[in-house]
């Protein structure tokens, strides 16, 4: 956003965390507000006192400041001045008397709840959603070999090899960026394109790229990539995470679902456009603007990039497919009838534990449905299959 690009960094990097702050305990600060309103003011005064919320209770600013703060900024707007004594009033009241900000039931909106509780029972549904409050460290895969980053990035060796780390700031000053040894990548996200095994040599396609984390991991493991991406502008990202990376791959703009192009690779990687529920820790918004309308919308695309990457491997070739969602008809049940409707392909079973994997996170049939609570500190949720076309 322009406005916030023209702050300072010290008080761009507090406009963030307030945001955010607000956006992880969105509902339960909402609850606390309609307990305290007889009836709702505008959006732009709600927004304001959201804002309050999170200045008082989670970043712990002095009350006094964090109020009159609010209250200039209501003042600030048009007719904002009628509603000055109703931010002073409320906000003083919850400084007085401050709701608990915790409540897993309510952290996620209440429809993704149901169905997390439907999906996964009332324990685990319970687990993810206490994650959504939590700030998350940073995980980063390393090019290659990593053993001096670990003690420079203060960080410690997840499962599979990825580096997380508690740094604050921007990662571009961080040990090793320049050189391009890492980039920025959940846990999660980086099992999938390691359950592809690629070897020097062989060829893959990542159909739906950007940002470009699983390019650069197949083409750091010698692979000859072909990335292909609808949007160009994110396609530009992929291109200069390559060049700071040194690392090769032919990029195309293109729909992969109608991308003419009559190659077979022996490695194929779809990680479709999906809801994005697995994506809450670091995107908290993904939670309060998906519907549940989008849901059928988004599974029909992912089936039609699923048809399409499937005559794009090679004979005796494997594909990987996986969602960053926690809705099984993006995941589960998209794998399910892509077999029935697709004569030669199977399942390629992924061994416990294998990618880095959690051991709690594979499924009888050896597909993927990661959580976020199977891995201490939280990682993206994800679903992930891997299926090979006969020889």
């Amino acid at each position: 956003h322009p406005a916030l690009a023209a702050l300072p960094p010290r008080d761009r990097a507090f406009a963030r965390a307030l945001v955010m702050a607000a956006l992880r305990r969105l509902g339960p600060i909402d609850a606390a507000l309609q307990a305290r309103l007889k009836r709702p003011p505008p959006d732009r005064i709600v927004n304001v006192l959201r804002l309050g919320v999170a200045q008082l209770l989670v970043l712990r600013t002095p009350p006094h400041a964090a109020v009159a703060a609010s209250v200039d900024l209501a003042a600030a707007g048009k007719g904002g001045g009628a509603f000055k004594g109703l931010v002073n009033a409320v906000l003083r009241g919850l400084v007085r008397d401050p709701p608990s900000l915790d409540d897993p039931a309510l952290l996620a909106p209440p429809w993704l709840l149901a169905r997390w509780r439907a999906a996964y029972g009332e324990a685990e549904a319970r687990a993810i959603a206490a994650l959504i409050a939590e700030e998350p460290a940073t995980d980063l895969t390393p090019k290659d070999d990593a053993a001096d980053l670990v003690h420079a990035l203060q960080a410690e060796v997840l499962p599979g090899g990825s580096l997380r780390t508690h740094l604050k700031g921007d990662v571009a000053g961080w040990p090793g960026f320049a050189e391009g040894r890492w980039w920025v990548q959940d846990a999660s996200a980086a099992v999938p394109a390691r359950l592809l095994g690629v070897r020097p040599g062989e060829t893959a396609l990542d159909l739906c790229a950007a940002p470009g984390g699983k390019t650069l991991q197949l083409a750091a493991a010698g692979a000859r990539v072909t990335a292909v991406d609808r949007s160009a502008q994110r396609l530009a990202r992929v291109r200069e995470n390559l060049a700071r990376t040194r690392l090769a791959a032919e990029t195309v703009a293109a729909d992969g679902t109608a991308w003419k192009d009559e190659r077979r690779f022996d490695a194929v990687l779809l990680d479709a456009p999906c809801s994005a529920t697995g994506a809450f820790r670091r995107h908290p918004d993904v939670l309060w603007v998906a519907s549940p309308a989008d849901i059928p919308k988004l599974c029909a695309v992912q089936a039609r990039l699923l048809d399409s990457a499937a005559t794009r491997v090679a004979p005796g070739g494997r594909l990987v497919y996986c969602v960053c969602s926690l809705e099984p008809e993006e995941g589960e049940a998209q794998v399910e009838a892509f077999l029935r409707r697709t004569p030669g392909f199977a399942l390629e079973p992924i061994a416990p534990g294998e990618g880095g994997a959690p051991e709690a996170s594979r499924r009888p049939d050896g597909t993927l449905r990661i959580l976020p609570c199977h891995t201490p500190g939280g990682t993206d949720g994800f679903y992930v299959a891997r299926l090979r076309r006969a020889a």
